[in-house]
């Protein structure tokens, strides 16, 4: 039986709070239950109607999220309610009871074009993993179906998945032209039949790598907990939007100098560093003044 884990996420709506979990609880689709008549067909969202506060139930992918009534804050229990999904999801009861239609889920994917001109990001209706994943060769991405099928492809060189969307970097022998609608037809089909994506041991393995990244920060110097703090709420978001991810590596507090590894279309970007100068570099030196002299960018 696998052993399920909750991770406590704030949202950007004070009221609404994700508890992520470490394997995927639903098949390819969202739910959402305003009320316990709508949760029928849910027995984790009716026994989270019983709690007075909750307001609405989101069921989907890897998480429950949770709307709350303004009676209670968030603060005083949301132990109490991770602890309660945690002995739920560990009972072995089901969180939704999922009609086997037989037809392929409903599935938009579109191609966006990034800064780099050797990475299309191509986009989905919905989250297809919970965390970012880079493979580099076809070895790397055992642990990953999609990430091996688009291997297959001769033109393509590295694979970056996060959250909803597929970031692939291709060798210069092809043309975006001549090649993105084969890319997005297979990667719709794919996650249209209900594949696994990434397998849930390498999920298990990337929530652990975090949680040890998280528990590292605890005995970093103040400075570097800042520029995470910045990079993961200025940064990332613009970075994600581009088709690639930026990581903290290093602070050295001799030479002010701030490391951090990019990922995705980021990676072998031509006009990363232009990014790093200008955006990252002069925001990091804007918000920390002299503790900052230097962005160096390592790609992934």
């Amino acid at each position: 039986m696998k052993a399920y884990s909750i991770s406590v996420k704030e949202t950007n709506n004070p009221a609404v709070l994700k508890f992520e979990t470490n394997h995927f609880i639903t098949k390819n689709t969202n739910y959402e239950f305003k009320n316990i008549d709508e949760a029928k067909n849910s027995p984790l969202a009716q026994q989270l109607f019983h709690l007075p506060f909750i307001k609405t139930v989101y069921i989907s992918g890897n998480f429950i999220g949770l709307e709350r009534y303004n009676i209670i804050e968030w603060a005083d229990v949301q132990e109490e309610v991770a602890q309660q999904l945690a002995d739920y999801l560990n009972s072995g009861d089901p969180v939704v009871i999922e009609e086997e239609t037989g037809k392929k889920v409903p599935i938009t994917v579109y191609a966006e074009v990034t800064p780099n001109p050797s990475v299309m990001k191509f986009v989905c209706n919905m989250h297809i993993v919970p965390a970012t994943f880079e493979f580099k060769n076809i070895d790397e991405a055992k642990d990953s179906k999609l990430a091996m099928r688009l291997f297959q492809f001769p033109f393509v060189k590295e694979v970056f998945l996060d959250e909803n969307y597929v970031s692939v970097t291709k060798y210069d022998v092809a043309e975006w032209n001549d090649v993105t609608m084969e890319l997005r037809d297979m990667i719709r089909e794919f996650i249209a039949d209900g594949n696994e994506v990434v397998s849930e041991n390498s999920i298990a393995a990337s929530k652990t790598a975090s949680q040890k990244t998280y528990t590292t920060t605890d005995f970093m110097d103040e400075t570097s907990k800042q520029i995470i703090d910045i990079l993961e709420e200025y940064v990332k978001p613009a970075v994600a939007s581009d088709g690639g991810n930026i990581l903290f590596q290093s602070y050295e507090s001799e030479s002010k100098t701030v490391n951090v590894i990019l990922q995705g279309a980021c990676s072998g970007c031509p006009s990363s560093t232009f990014t790093l100068k200008n955006g990252i570099e002069t925001m990091l030196k804007n918000m920390l003044g002299d503790k900052v002299n230097e962005v160096v960018a390592l790609n992934g």
